[in-house]
């Protein structure tokens, strides 16, 4: 299994992701994290795809209420793609339309085969973790049933054994500091867990973590 969890899109190490794919070919770029806020759901998704771009990446938005019920075709695409890229936002967004995609189920197989690589930052790490108790001081259940249709589901897919919580210490991403008081609260109640800043990231190749960090 090859996973690339970051804070914000590389962080401080792309050449941590390159080694885990080799030369960058497609990408599937899936932004459903965003699928709450119709009016920048198109600039979020812009805002991906230029910097893959410049960096030889050809991405492709795979959306995944498009594959609603179509689990069988939505694993055929995905094993054309060597790469997933799993944008930020809303988690729990992000975890209902994995649900009603059957992509948590497939997306699981292919990374148990090694037939892609995943890199995800923010609501796309968090995703991965055992659950997402806590999350929602920072992203906002309610926002799934307008956006979704289902009702929120608390499990991460638990392809890591902590929670990440990223944006910490990191102004620009997190204004109020909410991740920051994520990460006291995690410690204090003995939850283990990797507090991210923009510019750090776990990588995962095999039975490989490395934890890469900005700070002591």
């Amino acid at each position: 299994m090859r996973l690339f969890l970051s804070s914000y899109r590389f962080g401080a190490h792309y050449d941590r992701l390159a080694g885990l794919i080799g030369t960058p070919g497609r990408v599937a770029v899936i932004p459903n994290a965003c699928d709450a806020w119709p009016a920048v759901w198109k600039g979020a998704v812009t805002s991906d795809l230029t910097p893959l771009r410049r960096l030889g990446f050809r991405p492709e938005v795979l959306d995944l209420r498009e594959y609603v019920g179509r689990t069988e075709e939505l694993e055929r695409t995905l094993r054309g793609f060597p790469l997933l890229w799993v944008r930020g936002g809303n988690t729990f967004v992000l975890r209902a339309q994995f649900a009603r995609s059957a992509a948590d189920l497939v997306i699981g197989k292919l990374l148990s085969e090694d037939a892609l690589a995943y890199a995800g930052y923010s609501a796309g790490a968090c995703l991965l973790t055992p659950d997402l108790h806590g999350i929602e001081q920072v992203d906002d259940p309610a926002e799934v049933r307008p956006a979704c249709g289902i009702e929120p589901q608390w499990d991460g897919l638990g392809l890591v054994d902590h929670r990440i919580v990223p944006h910490v210490n990191s102004p620009d991403t997190d204004p109020d500091g909410g991740c920051d008081r994520l990460a006291a609260r995690y410690r204090a109640e003995g939850v283990p867990h990797w507090a991210l800043t923009d510019d750090d990231a776990v990588v995962v190749d095999g039975d490989r973590i490395d934890i890469l960090l900005s700070r002591p």
